[in-house]
């Protein structure tokens, strides 16, 4: 058992670090209850009970037939989501993608090496095929990913590489660090990059890098949608080129707002 549950038994670090493996797994389990949440974290009854005792009095859990997510996350994630006057003008821009390609539109930022939703849209043609607001994602496995990263100075490149475990999420995914690196140079070149099935079986995207005005990267801009309908002329021409022109209104909506 990883923690025991006397009293002054844990130091201030560990007890946090307990917090949040519960809030994480109730959060991922979709619920549960002590019983349930002790016998998967190898903690005892009395420590996971006084640590959701302590969130539902917060207003971060509410207990109905077991546990659940409180919607006082709610309020700290929109906040998290505005907190960069970026995020929020990107929203009008991915809309606009998805009504005029009929697909799915996206946008993520980059945070502490990983892909994270801040932004979807879903044109009248969409696949529902997105993991949601606030979902986590390698880089390396997605369009607008690969498109930050090569945006990205060399140093922050070199970090977040090194703390990647190239995990295989489908066939096609990039699993080296030197492919992804040489890849990275073709994105760097021509000013946008494409996901062909390396984060969902039969589903394509194309993605571009979103800049300050002193040219660091915001986030990314995307659409995606079935392989069948991203090929050719469409998906090597056309999709990149109103990316492209979709970012750079987004970049001076932000450089004048």
């Amino acid at each position: 058992m990883t923690e025991n549950g006397a009293a002054g038994g844990m130091d201030s670090v560990g007890s946090v670090e307990t917090l949040f493996d519960i809030i994480e797994h109730v959060h991922q389990a979709g619920g549960v209850t002590v019983s349930e949440a002790a016998a998967e974290l190898d903690y005892a009854k009395s420590t996971v009970h006084r640590h959701l005792a302590t969130l539902e009095q917060r207003g971060y859990v509410v207990n109905d037939d077991g546990y659940y997510v409180g919607l006082r996350f709610l309020e700290l994630g929109e906040d998290a989501r505005n907190r960069r006057r970026g995020y929020q003008l990107a929203k009008e821009k991915v809309e606009e993608l998805a009504s005029e390609t009929e697909e799915r539109a996206q946008f993520l930022v980059e945070e502490h090496g990983e892909a994270v939703y801040i932004h979807r849209a879903l044109g009248s043609r969409a696949v529902r095929t997105d993991p949601g607001i606030g979902k986590r994602i390698p880089l390396h496995a997605t369009a607008s990913g690969k498109a930050m990263l090569a945006a990205m100075p060399s140093e922050k490149v070199s970090r977040i590489i090194e703390q990647t475990e190239f995990a295989e999420v489908t066939a096609e995914t990039v699993t080296d660090a030197e492919e992804l690196r040489n890849e990275l140079d073709e994105i760097r070149e021509r000013g946008y990059a494409f996901n062909r099935e390396e984060n969902l079986d039969g589903l394509h995207a194309v993605g571009v890098p979103v800049k300050n005005p002193d040219g660091g990267v915001i986030g990314g801009l995307s659409v995606s949608g079935p392989s069948h309908r991203f090929t050719g002329e469409r998906f090597e021409d056309e999709l990149p080129t109103l990316l492209l022109g979709t970012a750079n209104e987004l970049e001076l909506n932000i450089a004048h707002s």
